[in-house]
């Protein structure tokens, strides 16, 4: 009776353990995202400084701030499905190593050859980083109620990152040279790869068959194309020039061919069947849709800020920050809400209440209202967490658990798609609606006009050197022709965010939770039960 009972409260304790272990890895593994976010954006305040210092071109500067996003993205898919094969927490651990060692080079960089090659590592990191945090929470978090909580901590401390960079890096830089933006990743490293090698539980897919070697670096050398030319257009180079075509081509061409060979495969890299499933692929577009409509407006927005309003660049970090205590608010309530209203209607009025954002922010004129900015960015913000939420949580739940890895790469492969195609799209819809409100100012040659009409901040170089009442037109002109075109851009963005609410109706009504063993075994636990077997 007694070896019962005691057999009996074992597990029970052992679950119970097991459970509080949970929570102390989604710690570890927002540490891991923080730092990624972080990194993502902490080096765009420090260009000025890295420019002064390090002396680079034009082109090596443009490669210095886009190598790591672009490496990243190439990456996903390729880490994703091999942390499936030899490991998750493997490849995690890797990752940061990877990530301490890479930060401590671009740090001490002495030359742009050397910080390119260092944030070309850092993005090697991140993408062994990145879908290894997803794919592991998917694990130690099988009931969804509880993953649901989980990964909207997990959003939140992502728009945390992404919004303290920049601020981040303005603190060091006033106090330290710019390579300190480099180095706090190297203690924070160093604490996690001990405490992630002690709590983290390993896992992996049903391994079956060898891993598609060609079939990952096919989609890699793929994404990398398609990101690099969409970057391009982005960045406002010509459609029609060969370095951004070729890349588009070659990368489209790729991808293509590692769809049909994974078609073709008995054990296939991804399992493309998941995007059979109404709400993986729906879930996918809509992360594509969310990213599609705003990443672009959030840079137009800043220009505006700074450019229209005279805003300095820390009174606009402080002017978008409602946008992301917004969002975080909306990852943290996203697991109550996503309980109560489910998939479906939890990310259909996600995109409703962006739309509304977005167009409430087109009563934003030449003078600040700084009533109206405040309300925009808190619906903008809260709206597009709510979206990519729920998004993000129907595409991890629809997934196979062995699949865990490359659902998540995918997840983050479309985010880092769709910003760079938003970008690219809401950039030209704002130059095709400013350009022609500068093209003919009384007193203005047509050169420069023509330079005029490449970006607000080039009309007001122009001005200056103009001078006298046709500088002063031509900015007004160019102020007035800038507004415009923002709220032109912020129409179109509506549309997408509507279109994106009516793909959300083929998301589930209801959230369906599965089943789940009773316990979740811990590395420790596992290692002692393999010892016992």
């Amino acid at each position: 009776m007694s070896g019962t009972t005691t057999a009996a409260v074992r597990p029970r304790r052992r679950a119970a353990g097991a459970g509080a272990n949970r929570w102390v890895v989604l710690v570890v593994l927002c540490v891991s995202l923080l730092l990624v976010a972080l990194d993502a954006t902490v080096l765009h305040v420090a260009v000025p400084a890295v420019t002064e210092d390090l002396r680079p071109g034009a082109i090596q500067l443009l490669w210095i701030v886009d190598v790591y996003p672009l490496v990243c993205a190439s990456l996903l898919i390729l880490f994703g499905t091999l942390g499936d094969r030899i490991g998750r927490r493997r490849v995690l651990l890797l990752g940061y190593a990877l990530f301490g060692v890479a930060s401590a080079v671009a740090a001490l960089a002495s030359s742009a050859e050397t910080l390119i090659l260092a944030r070309a590592l850092l993005g090697v990191g991140g993408a062994m980083i990145m879908p290894a945090t997803l794919s592991i929470l998917r694990q130690v978090f099988p009931d969804r109620r509880e993953r649901a909580l989980a990964v909207g901590i997990w959003s939140a401390v992502a728009a945390v990152g992404a919004a303290v960079g920049p601020l981040l890096g303005g603190f060091l830089l006033e106090h330290f040279w710019w390579g300190a933006v480099f180095l706090i990743n190297i203690p924070l490293m160093l604490v996690s790869l001990p405490v992630g090698r002690m709590l983290l539980p390993e896992s992996r897919g049903d391994g079956n068959g060898p891993w598609d070697v060609v079939g990952a670096l096919m989609a890699a050398a793929g994404l990398f194309g398609a990101v690099f030319g969409v970057k391009r257009l982005g960045g406002g180079e010509p459609a029609a020039s060969p370095f951004t075509v070729l890349p588009l081509l070659i990368g489209a061409g790729l991808l293509v061919l590692f769809v049909r060979r994974q078609r073709r495969r008995p054990y296939p890299l991804v399992d493309l069947r998941m995007f059979g499933r109404p709400a993986f692929s729906t879930a996918v577009g809509c992360i594509v849709l969310a990213m599609l409509a705003l990443v672009g407006l959030e840079l137009i927005a800043a220009q505006y800020l700074q450019l229209v309003l005279g805003l300095s660049p820390l009174e606009t970090g402080l002017r978008l920050l409602p946008l992301t205590v917004a969002a975080m608010a909306a990852g943290l309530a996203g697991a109550r809400m996503l309980r109560r209203f489910g998939p479906r209607r939890m990310v259909c009025c996600g995109f409703l209440l962006t739309a509304a954002a977005v167009l409430t922010l087109t009563a934003m004129g030449g003078a600040d209202n700084a009533a109206l900015l405040l309300s925009g960015f808190v619906l903008l913000g809260f709206g597009l967490e709510t979206t990519l939420f729920g998004a993000y949580e129907s595409m991890l739940s629809e997934a196979p658990a062995e699949q865990a890895g490359g659902a998540a790469a995918i997840g983050e492969t479309s985010y880092q798609l769709g910003a760079g195609i938003g970008i690219a799209l809401l950039g030209s819809v704002m130059n095709g609606a400013y350009a022609p409100g500068i093209a003919r100012v009384p007193g203005v040659p047509a050169p420069a006009s023509a330079a005029a009409g490449h970006s607000l901040g080039e009309a007001y170089d122009v001005a200056a050197r103009l001078g006298g009442g046709a500088g002063a037109a031509l900015r007004r002109a160019a102020r007035d022709a800038f507004v415009h075109g923002l709220h032109v851009t912020l129409l179109v963005s509506a549309g997408l965010l509507l279109l994106g609410a009516v793909m959300a109706l083929r998301l589930p009504r209801t959230m369906q939770c599965e089943a789940v063993p009773a316990e979740v075994p811990g590395p420790r636990e596992a290692q002692r039960s393999r010892v016992s077997a």
